[in-house]
């Protein structure tokens, strides 16, 4: 474990270097170092000093450094403008450490240390390289909705470790009984992963993020709410026999209201933003249901959404590097001008409205098996959802393929082979995962 981390290390002074596709190279390297580090063990493995995988953080890991080196590959046009890639570097290492550091920590405090500190350079990443003077905005919005809910929460650690000497993930054995401590512990977790009504910071901060932030928020920073909240509920467990249909009610219907607005939006990345709080909904439910099947589908929702999100954020950056909008009303009729690129969002779509044989699909019949197996009646709200996913996938696919195309373009090529490899690299794990699904 402590090998990645300096390996991580050790790539800091290469940013200073001008060495852009060197470091990108690493990641996939790291990557698949990472792949042959798998175990089939559902207990902690490769334990070393506070750190330690199991199958759900090896997972995330894995997505992680997976999206990291997307990332760069995505951001050519730093590197080709100098708009101060060395910086862009340095902020995406620092950003893949406190992701790493977080997801494989045993030790809670640790955990919510890095946590906060992942923060810091999606903020810095947001501001500095986003588009509209809205950003400083949006990163004020993201600081604050994640400060006020995560100070509560580090109070909760203490009181554990004061209180019962709990410091480690593996010695979660309690059943804490109080409506107060389970606010305190996971109202974090219902911003990050986000829970409607909280969910605010997310739209704002996808448009004004540059393609590498809308990624990183897509793929990873939504899932730490999950992973948090998949780690937490042991102590909860008792308690929220009586209180999560309450919660499942709210995450059902913001569903629902969210799918709505998707269909009234005409800025592609907001569409696809609003569509990520609508899945994650779904996956939290699933988290609240406390079924096996529930947890497990949760989980695969997370890696569908980040691999199936991130892409369709990289399409909609593509368009809006030949077209310079991001408007539904001027990217029409993007099947006469890029044909070739039309596939790949016909494909991607027809993954986010969990179509088959993509891993969206086998993780809502996990949650909605495990989501009515709770209670019968969410079945209304879950049909409702289902459908208006599809509605939105097709919505936003007619609508930017078909039609006359704007004609203030003056000319526009159909795309370089590093955008077709970057939205390939997207589209075949999501699609392929799924042989894997026994473990």
């Amino acid at each position: 474990m402590m090998m990645y981390l300096l390996s991580l290390i050790m790539l800091i002074p290469l940013s200073f270097k001008n060495c852009f596709w060197l470091i990108q190279w690493l990641f996939f390297l790291l990557s698949f170092f990472l792949i042959f580090n798998y175990s089939g063990f559902y207990q902690i493995f490769s334990i070393s000093y506070i750190l330690g995988m199991d199958l759900l953080s090896y997972s995330l890991i894995l997505l992680s450094f997976w999206i990291c080196s997307l990332m760069i590959l995505a951001s050519m046009k730093l590197y080709l403008n100098n708009e101060y890639h060395n910086l862009f570097m340095l902020i995406l290492i620092i950003l893949l450490m406190s992701l790493y550091l977080t997801f494989s920590s045993l030790n809670m405090f640790i955990f919510y240390l890095f946590f906060e500190v992942s923060l810091i350079p999606t903020l810095i990443l947001i501001m500095g390289w986003g588009y509209q003077p809205e950003r400083l905005e949006a990163g004020i919005y993201l600081l604050f909705y994640t400060l006020l809910m995560s100070l509560p929460m580090m109070i909760m650690i203490f009181y554990l470790s004061e209180k019962f000497f709990l410091v480690s993930f593996s010695c979660l054995n309690l059943n804490l009984n109080s409506f107060f401590m389970f606010l305190c512990m996971n109202l974090i977790f219902f911003v990050k992963i986000p829970m409607f009504f909280l969910h605010l910071w997310l739209p704002k901060a996808h448009v004004e993020a540059p393609i590498s932030g809308s990624m990183i928020l897509a793929g990873i920073m939504l899932k730490l709410g999950g992973y948090g909240l998949l780690r937490f509920m042991v102590l909860f467990q008792q308690f929220l026999i009586s209180l999560n249909i309450f919660f499942i009610m709210i995450c059902l219907m913001g569903g629902f209201l969210v799918s709505l607005i998707c269909i009234r939006q005409s800025d592609m990345k907001s569409l696809i933003a609003y569509s990520s709080v609508s899945h994650m909904s779904l996956a939290l439910a699933g988290i609240l249901t406390l079924n096996y099947w529930g947890l497990w589908g949760s989980l695969l929702m997370m890696l569908a959404h980040g691999l199936c999100s991130s892409g369709l954020f990289c399409l909609a950056n593509i368009s809006y590097e030949r077209i310079h909008s991001r408007s539904l009303y001027l990217n029409k009729g993007l099947l006469n001008i890029m044909p070739n690129l039309s596939l790949i969002w016909f494909l991607l779509l027809s993954s986010n409205m969990a179509a088959p044989p993509s891993l969206n699909l086998m993780s809502e019949i996990m949650l909605i098996n495990s989501i009515l197996s709770f209670s019968f009646y969410s079945i209304l709200f879950l049909s409702l959802i289902s459908f208006f996913s599809a509605v939105y996938s097709l919505f936003l696919y007619s609508y930017s393929q078909h039609g006359l195309y704007y004609s203030g373009l003056y000319m526009c090529n159909s795309g370089f082979i590093r955008e077709y490899l970057l939205l390939m690299l997207h589209y075949l794990p999501l699609n392929l995962l799924f042989l894997k699904m026994e473990f």
